[in-house]
């Protein structure tokens, strides 16, 4: 900002930190004479805070910075605040109950015990060391790939091992010495490694979705603060509570009380976070409702009726759901591959379970479960490979009776160079092709294949599955991350 005088020229300097709270301002004044052959001139700086130096705004100012990533909130989602604030509880939670767990695994090998052999101690030690590293290597290979897409149900996973982990700590002294109290501090050592495999991957990918500037590495160093803080806070209160609590039935319900809290705290944290990729749940609560909303798709719905379809209109009223309504409908553990249908209304939603669903399966896979024993004759599979020969994918489904009815279970083969955007169309086309036969009578293979080339129809129709991702991502939707596939998966060529 400048303003002029006879004599006199002003230049006023308004300072901000990066996420636009202002800092300082400095006014520059300088004679117009004298400007042009001399650089005289004086600089006022105006501090932008209170006249009483260290306000209780500056020491919370002062506070963010060192424990906050630069630029907050700006710099991270909307969901961090919520999720650090209960993660937080959560750790100084967990370090108190470390701490009554570390005196229970202490009295185990001996600790007081004049009778005890310190090569024993280490020996324990080790053999729970190689039980955890080999846990983790076969974790790792088994669900490895499933990690960041379903990142919210394995960090509270982590949890749950390592609370579980605790109590066969505690549990340990009133273990009988020898084989069987290995097998139980072995049990807590492969548990405490499944924690730190589910957790760190977990955590990592939790991290990516919260930071919004590519300050990743920023936000995991805060973070790292944050929990050094809340475990030094826990570590004193806990020995507090160690030297004060000695006796068992004592010791078992403040670590119970801790665990609970814990585990809370946990499930608190995980509901918090707003994930806006789409995952198989997320999509089957997205996609249900937006197949629900498009009036243009009634009649693949009606399934007494045959004719042409109707045209599309110009103008379509869709629901929509953003990632924040998402999540209120998610559940934190489900199950895997499951084909859910979603209703939502004013009194509430009603969730139908159609079948279940495979993506990028192999070939033998994909053919084993299409010769099943459901159908009487073969697979029509040179009809099923023109109806999918402008696709990257291949889709087809089968009936199985588990006594509540028929469902449906759809395998889906990915063909060479599939992007994400085919492996959600595919995911999309299984949930309303089972949507579709869930309430059809008769079961065969052409009927099945009807169902499967009139639904795709539907979805090429007016280019209706693009117009939806372009939707989704106007609200938020992240789909062009791959989250679909849990296992590691094949690809084919034809």
């Amino acid at each position: 900002m400048t303003s002029h005088s006879d004599h006199e020229t002003r230049l006023t300097f308004q300072e901000t930190d990066e996420a636009g709270n202002p800092t300082a301002t400095y006014v520059y004044s300088g004679d117009v004479a004298s400007s042009i052959t001399s650089t005289a001139g004086r600089v006022d700086l105006i501090s932008s805070s209170s006249s009483t130096s260290w306000s209780g705004k500056l020491l919370v100012s002062s506070l963010s910075d060192v424990f906050l990533p630069s630029g907050y909130p700006l710099s991270v989602s909307d969901d961090y605040l919520p999720y650090q604030i209960f993660d937080s509880l959560q750790a100084f939670c967990s370090s108190i109950a470390g701490l009554l767990s570390s005196r229970a695994v202490l009295q185990g090998v001996g600790v007081g015990n004049a009778n005890a052999s310190p090569t024993s101690a280490l020996l324990l030690h080790i053999l729970q060391d190689i039980s955890g590293r080999i846990a983790t290597i076969c974790f790792a290979h088994r669900v490895g790939t499933a990690l960041e897409p379903e990142c919210k149900t394995y960090r509270l996973a982590a949890d749950v091992f390592n609370d579980v982990a605790m109590i066969l700590d505690c549990l340990s002294p009133g273990v009988p010495a020898g084989p069987p109290r290995v097998v139980v501090l072995s049990t807590a050592g492969v548990l405490r490694a499944l924690c730190g495999v589910a957790g760190g991957s977990s955590k990592a990918s939790l991290s990516a979705h919260f930071a919004k500037w590519g300050n990743l590495a920023e936000l995991n160093a805060k973070d790292s603060s944050q929990e050094t803080v809340i475990s030094l806070f826990g570590m004193l209160v806990g020995s507090v509570v160690i030297s004060h609590i000695t006796s068992f039935t004592t010791t078992w319900f403040i670590l119970l009380l801790l665990l609970s809290l814990h585990l809370s705290m946990n499930y608190a944290a995980v509901r918090a976070v707003q994930m806006t990729s789409l995952n198989r749940q997320r999509a089957n609560i997205t996609f249900s409702a937006l197949l629900d909303s498009d009036k243009s798709l009634a009649l693949a719905l009606n399934l007494d009726a045959t004719p042409t379809p109707a045209p599309i209109p110009t103008k379509t009223k869709w629901t929509i759901l953003t990632p924040a309504q998402v999540s209120k409908h998610e559940r934190i553990f489900h199950r895997d591959g499951a084909l859910q249908w979603t209703q939502h209304s004013d009194t509430g939603t009603i969730t139908h379970h159609l079948g279940s669903a495979q993506i990028g399966v192999s070939v033998s896979t994909f053919l084993g479960s299409a010769s099943s024993r459901s159908f009487k004759h073969t697979l029509p599979l040179e009809r099923l490979v023109a109806v999918f020969a402008n696709e990257l994918y291949i889709l087809f489904l089968v009936p199985t009776d588990t006594g509540g009815g028929v469902k449906w279970d759809a395998s889906i083969l990915l063909k060479r160079g599939c992007g994400v955007g085919q492996q959600l169309k595919g995911w999309v086309h299984a949930l309303l092709a089972a949507r579709v036969l869930g309430s059809m009578i008769g079961s065969s293979v052409d009927v099945v294949l009807a169902v499967v080339e009139g639904t795709l129809a539907l979805l090429n129709s007016d280019a209706r599955f693009e117009r939806y991702l372009t939707g989704l991502k106007r609200v938020g939707w992240d789909v062009d991350i791959a989250a679909l596939e849990t296992r590691g998966g094949r690809r084919i060529a034809i």
